[in-house]
Formats: structure tokens, C-alpha cells, sequence
């Protein structure tokens, strides 16, 4: 099936993307800056392999910076002023994660309906555990734990034995995306072949929002 081929292809590219991004962005500094919003739902008229791509890699991004405000949260020689700003650092790059993992999902399901075969009458749509958008932000993920663990298992300021329990790390790791992105391949074939349907799902995060966390609005009222 060539619509099967060329969106594997796609998911292929965009998962080769994080990976080389993770190398990249730790020898020159990331983008400073996001993408440019772009609004992208469920219904979204314009969703392209482009935009697909620019999507994980700012989803990428995110778990990029929220990786290294984590380890720095973890330090135990500095004041409670910068744990704080390293929670709401946090708070706030968890928060735009999320949005791009949804954006990510809205854009693959609107690429993927018009090559969706009609369910047959009667038939009851069957749904995954995860959508795809949240296995792509578990591939960044891995992307990550990858390159960290490479480091680890490379390092010549540690005994041997340091180097070779994380290599030992390294290769179930390394397993473990492939299984993933392999895993990701197989539901959006079967996705095309009609035996499940893709949605887009949303967390909607309440803790962020002045309206919903009763700590901010009950506050505020003072």
C-alpha cells in the first residue's frame, strides 16, 4: 500500500529528527525561540508533512529543555530560590509539552482521515490505549535517555564498571525506541487498513490555569 509506505516514511523522518536534534541541539544551543503557533485540531484544513515535522520537533524541544531545568531542580548546593524558579520553569515547559503532543496527534489524524477506509454499518470504532501524539513525545523521550546513557557509558572519569552497567543500559534502551517506533509503524497500519481509528486526545491540564486551580483562583480573591 503506497499511502502505508509514504506515512511510514514520514514517522521515520520525524523520529530520525528528534534523535539527530538531541546531538545537535547539545553541541549548538537549541532554537531560542518556539515555532509560530499554529493552530491545528482535529479539523485542521492545511496539516502536511512539514508541519508534521516543524510539530515534533518543537514537542522535541520542550523535553529537551525540560530534561536539563530537571537535573539542575535535583541539586542540593543551591538555594531555595532557584528550586523554585526551576519548578515553575518546569510547570510551565510541562505545560507547552502537552500542547505540542496534542498538536502533534490533531496533525497525524488529519493527515491520516481522508486515506481511512469508511466503517462498515454497525461497526464500532476501536481505539488504542495511547494515540500516536503520545507515543511520538515517549520517542523524544527515549531520544534522550539515549544520548544521556551514550554519555554515561563513555566517560572516562568513572571506574569501568560505571561505564559498563550503562552500556548495558544504553543497548535496552536503544531496544526499547526501536520496539516503540516499530510499534508506532504497526498501528498506523493499522489504522489505514480500517481494523482501529485515530483520535486526538486531550489532557486538559488544570493545574496551570488560573480559572481551574482552586490554589491560584482562591487566592487571587485574596
Amino acid at each position: 500500500m503506497q499511502t502505508l509506505h509514504a506515512v511510514a516514511a514520514l514517522l521515520t523522518e520525524c523520529f530520525d529528527a528528534q534523535h539527530k536534534a538531541t546531538a545537535d541541539w547539545h553541541v549548538a544551543e537549541p532554537p531560542a525561540h518556539e515555532p509560530a503557533p499554529v493552530e491545528t485540531d482535529a479539523t485542521a484544513a492545511v496539516a502536511d508533512a512539514a508541519l508534521l515535522h516543524r510539530l515534533v520537533l518543537a514537542q522535541h524541544l520542550m523535553n529537551f529543555r525540560l530534561w536539563h531545568v530537571e537535573d539542575t531542580a535535583r541539586r542540593t548546593d543551591v538555594g531555595a530560590d532557584v528550586i523554585a524558579e526551576c519548578k515553575r520553569a518546569i510547570d510551565g515547559l510541562n505545560q507547552r509539552r502537552n500542547d505540542y503532543m496534542e498538536k502533534v496527534d490533531a496533525c497525524l489524524v488529519a493527515l491520516l482521515r481522508p486515506q481511512l477506509p469508511a466503517l462498515a454499518p454497525g461497526q464500532r470504532p476501536r481505539h488504542n490505549t495511547e494515540s500516536l501524539g503520545m507515543a511520538v513525545d515517549r520517542l523524544s523521550i527515549l531520544s534522550l535517555k539515549v544520548f544521556h546513557m551514550e554519555e554515561q557509558a563513555e566517560r572516562a572519569d568513572v571506574v569501568p564498571d560505571h561505564r559498563e552497567r550503562c552500556a548495558a543500559k544504553l543497548a535496552v534502551l536503544r531496544e526499547q525506541r526501536a520496539d516503540l517506533a516499530r510499534a508506532v509503524l504497526d498501528l498506523t497500519a493499522e489504522f489505514l487498513e480500517g481494523r482501529k481509528q485515530p483520535k486526538a486526545y486531550y489532557q486538559f491540564k488544570m493545574y496551570n490555569d488560573p480559572s481551574l486551580n482552586p490554589e491560584l483562583y482562591n487566592n487571587a480573591k485574596g
